[in-house]
């Protein structure tokens, strides 16, 4: 008697059921393919922040690159680290990413004395996104015209001129803290839990001022809601050209950029992490998306491979650790 596993069998066997077999083995195949379900990006920023408004394009193209869905998880708090230590904590399998940036990556180490992740061995570096100078602003309508204003308020009461930014150890933050310090003024530093959230409370009157990322700045700046007094850029950005770097305004110590970068937890497939790089660099390079972040104040750092990247992020930590010290920056 013909049993069914030999009917199977010679189903298998015969060129007329070839492609059957090669369907039924195909998911058998799949299984260790990449991506073979959603890949989430952890976002440690608010919707709204310049990180947000960086990787929603790309997703885009990683969608129809990669044939899944690429969902950004906004989970603000502590300055960035809490999401940052989420992700080293992940599986690294491809399907956690990190867009993170100067903050919690490269000023943590010096702020925060017990961080849940080391930089430089919790993650695989898979592409540098670009940068951003910092702005500082004030309501549209404030009376502060220039840097020569703000510092004179400032020295008039000291910290009761309050800025906000998008969290203790922010770039925006510490940014805000080497402008006091060069001005030789005092200020309060109002930590909120994203750009949007701190730009609302400058708009309502709630907070004198803002240091924080140009790119989620520049749309309310150009409005008129927001009033640029400073960029914190060597040269003046082509999304705001008509305001006035911190060099320009006599305080050159304070240049600074924030930088953004993808990662995934330590130990990823340098195969897929070359993948998405392609994809990314590609994306940047595309002349909608350029124009797009351009409009923002994001600029290009090239393309780095990813122990020029590690390499990058070292050197930045060591560039922003004095700056925590001689600041006596807590975290909130």
């Amino acid at each position: 008697m013909t049993t069914r596993r030999q009917l199977l069998a010679a189903a298998i066997a015969s060129p007329l059921t070839a492609p059957l077999a090669a369907s039924l083995a195909a998911p058998a195949l799949a299984q260790g393919a990449w991506p073979n379900r959603p890949v989430r990006i952890i976002n440690p920023y608010a919707p709204g922040g310049t990180s947000d408004l960086i990787i929603r394009p790309l997703t885009e193209r990683l969608e129809r690159a990669f044939g899944r869905p690429f969902v950004v998880e906004n989970k603000p708090g502590a300055g960035g680290t809490v999401a940052t230590a989420e992700a080293a904590r992940a599986t690294a399998d491809g399907h956690t990413l990190l867009i993170s940036n100067t903050g919690p990556l490269a000023v943590a180490p010096s702020l925060f004395r017990n961080l849940a992740y080391d930089p430089q061995r919790a993650f695989s570096w898979v592409s540098l996104l670009g940068g951003a100078p910092i702005v500082c602003a004030v309501k549209g309508d404030s009376p502060l015209n220039t840097l020569a204003d703000y510092k004179a308020m400032a020295a008039q009461a000291p910290e009761t001129v309050s800025f906000g930014s998008s969290g203790v150890g922010s770039v925006g933050h510490l940014t805000g803290v080497m402008w006091a310090m060069e001005a030789g003024v005092q200020m309060l530093h109002v930590p909120f839990r994203g750009a949007a959230e701190a730009q609302q409370n400058v708009l309502g009157g709630n907070t004198t001022s803002l240091w924080d990322t140009s790119g989620a700045n520049a749309p309310a700046i150009r409005a008129g809601t927001l009033k640029a007094l400073a960029v914190s850029s060597p040269e003046r950005v082509s999304a705001l050209p008509e305001v006035p770097t911190l060099v320009q305004g006599g305080f050159p110590g304070s240049v600074s950029t924030n930088w953004f970068v993808m990662a995934a937890p330590a130990g990823l497939d340098p195969a897929i992490a070359a993948k998405l790089n392609t994809e990314l660099q590609a994306g940047l390079a595309d002349a909608a998306i350029k124009t797009r972040l351009e409009s923002i104040g994001v600029v290009s750092l090239g393309d780095l491979s990813a122990a020029r990247i590690g390499e990058f992020v070292a050197a930045e930590a060591a560039r922003w650790a004095p700056v925590v010290r001689a600041a006596g920056v807590q975290p909130s």
